[in-house]
């Protein structure tokens, strides 16, 4: 019986020594504390955070200078198509009179010329 009771006293001591030596290898396979992780999680949100708001920081300025440069565009094309309309009508006008006026002395010439062959002809010798 003494070797029973040697066993029954050396038997819980066995499973404290496994638990001892178990104990330190569950620790390190659990997590670490959420403090520690806590941290690192929030410095990635902040990081995370800061690119969504660079990302349309830049997306409204890049609106901003597109819009810019569309007004700038149109107002220049307005501006060029107007002064090619009036250089257009300035040109069309000075056509129009020179065309009158070499018409008018065209006539004028060739009512000379019939009137000099009219005189001609009815003097021929003049």
């Amino acid at each position: 019986m003494k070797t029973r009771s040697q066993l029954s006293a050396l038997f819980p001591l066995s499973l404290l020594g496994a638990a001892l030596v178990c104990a330190p290898a569950l620790g390190f396979s659990q997590q670490s504390t959420p403090s520690q992780d806590s941290g690192a999680k929030k410095d990635l949100k902040d990081a995370g955070h800061d690119s969504k708001t660079a990302a349309k920081d830049t997306g409204h300025a890049v609106k901003k200078g597109t819009t810019k440069t569309y007004d700038a565009t149109k107002k220049g094309t307005e501006k060029a198509a107007g002064k090619t309309k009036e250089g257009t009508e300035k040109a069309y006008h000075a056509t129009a009179h020179g065309t009158r006026k070499v018409v008018t002395k065209t006539k004028d010439t060739t009512k000379g010329a019939m009137k000099g062959a009219k005189e001609g002809s009815k003097d021929p010798q003049k």
